[in-house]
């Protein structure tokens, strides 16, 4: 049998000395009380781009959800298992968050899976070529409009690309859209950029990305 990992058993007690003891009471409000989050992030699962660490967010403060190329399915009710639907029906029907937030990220290896059509990082159950197909026609109008661009250049396109096609997916979910147009909910489009540690934002109107 395998045994926990030492470094991050220390991690958490580490954790616990300098974070959770200073703050108990905190802690014991929100296990007493539940959490009250204004604000969903859905990202990617890479673990160089963090919500909590990018928004110095507190214990509660964010309701977040991780899958790889922080992409989002189209609204449907058929088949049986909707992690991400079913994260997003919870934190607007049920938490009431008042921001719905996309971030995407530089270098991410599902968009650059999807850009190359590449086998590289595929397993026999092929799950990642498939659930990147959902920017099949955002992959399609990149390499369309970005036909002698150098490849970093079109992955960052097809990055920034995946978040507006997520976007869109959100609005195929009626109560997210409901809440929208009631102005009960803001949806966000972000983009994280590792080197620099610039986050850009999306401005809907113009379709671009700005730097903070």
């Amino acid at each position: 049998m395998s045994s926990f990992p030492e470094k991050l058993a220390d991690r958490y007690r580490r954790f616990h000395h300098r974070h959770f003891l200073p703050k108990a009471e905190e802690y014991e409000e929100l296990a007493t009380y539940g959490q009250n989050p204004e604000a969903m992030v859905i990202s990617c699962s890479d673990s160089r781009v963090d919500p909590e660490t990018i928004f110095s967010a507190m214990p509660g403060e964010l309701f977040v959800v991780r899958n790889v190329a922080n992409l989002v399915p189209p609204y449907e009710t058929g088949g049986k298992f909707h992690g991400v639907s079913s994260a997003i029906e919870f934190a607007v029907l049920n938490l009431r968050i008042k921001h719905l937030i996309v971030m995407g990220h530089s270098g991410c290896g599902g968009v650059k899976a999807a850009l190359d059509q590449s086998a590289a990082v595929q397993t026999e159950a092929q799950f990642i070529s498939r659930w990147m197909s959902m920017l099949d026609d955002a992959r399609l109008l990149v390499l369309a409009s970005h036909q002698t661009s150098p490849q970093q250049e079109k992955q960052a396109a097809l990055e920034k690309e995946g978040i507006k096609t997520a976007i869109r997916n959100l609005r195929t979910f009626p109560f997210v859209a409901d809440a929208e147009i009631k102005g009960r909910l803001g949806l966000h489009g972000a983009y994280f950029d590792i080197a620099t540690g610039t986050l850009s934002v999306l401005n809907h109107s113009r379709g671009e990305f700005f730097p903070l």
